[in-house]
C-alpha cells in the first residue's frame, strides 16, 4: 500500500475510506440478512432482487474465485509466515512441469484438514472462530500497545513520504490491498438460517463487527507507522523479485529483538488461522444454497444427518481451494478475489433499491440506515474501484471475469435439468 501511495497519512486515508465503505456494505446487507435470513448470503439477495441466473452467477463466482481463491490467498499467507521458523518450507519440492514449494503443499493440508474440522458440524467450526478470534484479538491488541507506547516511536514518521504513482490511481490500488483486509464482513449472511434471533443478531453483527475492525486496523498502522518509516515499511527490490517485508514483524523486531518479531510470525498465523477457518465455515454453504434450488451439483444440497452440515458443499470447497494454492503469489490470488467479489457485492447493495420496489411487503426487521445515500454511495465507489482495477490489474482482472463467464453454460444446463 505505501508503494501505491508513498504517504502513512494517505495510507491511512485509504484504510478510512475502504473501512467506511465496507461499514456502508454492512449497513446495507443488514436490511437483507434481517429480511430474508436464509443459507447462501449474497445468493439468495440476488436471486429475489433479480432472479436466479444473477444468484447462481455470484454462487459460481464465489465457488471458484471468491470464497476459494480467498481461502487459497489465506493458507498462502500461513505457509509465509511459517516460513520464518522453517525456512525449508520455501524450497522447491518440483520444478516440473511447474514450481512447487513444500509450503504450498503444507497450505493445501491445512485447507483439508479445516474442512475436514467444520464437517464435524457448525459449533464445531463456530467455537474454533470464537476463541481463535479472541485470541487474535487480543495479540493484535498487544502489538499496537508495544508499538504506540515504545521509547522507539515518533509521530514525525507519518509525515515523511517515498516516491509512489500517488494521485487516484495509486489510491485505488492501495484500496484493493485495503479491502482485501476488511473483506469477509459479509460472510455472516451466508449462516444466517444457522444464526438465533437473525433479525436482532445479523444487524448487530454485521455494523458492530465493522466499527471494532476499523479501529483495529488505524490504530495498528499508527503502531506499524510510529516506529518505522516509509522506506522501512515498503517492500524492497532485490535480484530475483520482490521480497515483502512483514511489516508487523519488523516493527516487534526494531523494539523487542528477534523474540519480538517470532512472537508476531505467531501472531499472525493464529490470526490467518481464524480468517482461513471463517472462509470455509462460510463460504461452503453459497454452493450448498445453489444446489438446493437444483442449479448446481444435487450432492452439494445433501446435509449429513448427524452432523447436519452440507458435507459435500464443505469437502468440494475445501479440495478447489487447496488446488488453488498452487496457482499464483499471494497479491495475484487477492486482487483475484476482489475484483471478482465486488461486481457482485455493487449488485447486491443495489438490490435493496430493488427489492424496496419490486417486494414492498417484505418484512424488514431492520432498514439501513441513511437510504438511499449508503447504499447508492457504495454502489459507486465499487464501480470505480472495479475499472481502477481492471486498468492497473488485467490479467487477474480478465481472469476473474472469464471465470464468472465460464459458469453461463452451466446455469443454463442445471436450469434445463431441474426443469425436466
Amino acid at each position: 500500500m505505501i508503494r501505491e501511495v508513498g504517504s502513512p497519512l494517505t495510507l491511512f486515508a485509504v484504510f478510512v475510506f475502504g473501512g467506511l465503505l465496507s461499514l456502508f456494505g454492512a449497513l446495507t446487507y443488514s436490511e437483507l440478512g434481517a429480511a430474508m435470513p436464509e443459507a447462501g448470503g449474497e445468493y439468495v439477495y440476488l436471486r429475489e432482487a433479480y432472479g436466479p441466473f444473477w444468484g447462481f452467477l455470484y454462487g459460481w463466482t464465489q465457488m471458484w474465485v471468491g470464497r476459494t481463491a480467498a481461502t487459497a490467498t489465506l493458507a498462502t499467507g500461513f505457509f509465509y509466515y511459517l516460513a520464518n521458523f522453517w525456512p525449508q518450507l520455501n524450497a522447491a519440492m518440483l520444478s516440473w512441469p511447474f514450481p512447487i514449494r513444500y509450503g504450498q503443499v503444507f497450505g493445501m493440508a491445512l485447507i483439508l484438514v479445516l474442512g475436514a474440522l467444520n464437517y464435524q458440524g457448525v459449533r464445531v467450526g463456530g467455537d474454533v472462530q470464537v476463541v481463535t478470534t479472541i485470541v487474535k484479538v487480543a495479540l493484535i491488541a498487544g502489538i499496537i500497545v508495544i508499538g504506540l507506547g515504545s521509547g522507539q516511536a515518533s509521530t514525525a514518521n507519518y509525515l515523511k513520504s517515498i516516491p509512489a504513482p500517488g494521485g487516484v490511481a495509486g489510491f485505488f490500488a492501495a484500496l484493493v490491498a485495503a479491502l482485501w483486509a476488511y473483506d469477509g464482513w459479509n460472510a455472516v449472511t451466508m449462516v444466517a438460517s444457522e444464526i438465533r434471533r437473525p433479525a436482532k443478531n445479523l444487524p448487530f453483527s454485521l455494523i458492530a463487527g465493522m466499527a471494532i475492525i476499523i479501529a483495529v486496523y488505524l490504530l495498528a498502522t499508527a503502531a506499524y507507522f510510529a516506529v518505522l518509516t516509509p522506506a522501512e515499511v515498503q517492500p524492497q527490490m532485490v535480484e530475483g523479485g520482490l521480497v515483502t517485508t512483514r511489516v508487523a514483524g519488523e516493527m516487534m523486531r526494531r523494539i523487542l529483538g528477534g523474540a519480538g518479531a517470532n512472537a508476531v510470525g505467531v501472531a499472525a498465523m493464529i490470526s490467518i488461522f481464524a480468517a482461513l477457518n471463517g472462509t470455509i465455515l462460510s463460504g461452503s454453504r453459497v454452493p450448498y444454497a445453489m444446489a438446493q434450488d437444483g442449479l448446481f451439483f444435487r450432492r452439494c444440497a445433501e446435509v449429513n444427518a448427524k452432523r447436519r452440515t452440507p458435507g459435500a458443499s464443505i469437502a468440494l470447497l475445501s479440495v478447489w481451494s487447496a488446488v488453488l494454492v498452487l496457482t499464483g503469489r499471494y497479491e495475484q490470488l487477492f486482487t483475484l478475489v476482489i475484483f471478482g467479489s465486488w461486481i457482485l457485492y455493487a449488485m447486491t447493495a443495489a438490490s435493496v433499491i430493488v427489492l424496496r420496489h419490486k417486494r414492498p411487503e417484505l418484512p424488514r426487521p431492520y432498514r439501513v440506515l441513511g437510504y438511499p445515500v449508503v447504499p447508492v454511495f457504495f454502489v459507486l465507489a465499487a464501480i470505480a474501484l472495479l475499472g481502477s482495477t481492471l486498468v492497473h490489474s488485467p490479467r487477474e482482472s480478465l481472469l476473474g471475469l472469464g471465470l464468472m463467464a465460464a459458469g453461463v453454460p452451466f446455469y443454463f444446463y442445471w436450469k434445463k435439468k431441474a426443469a425436466a
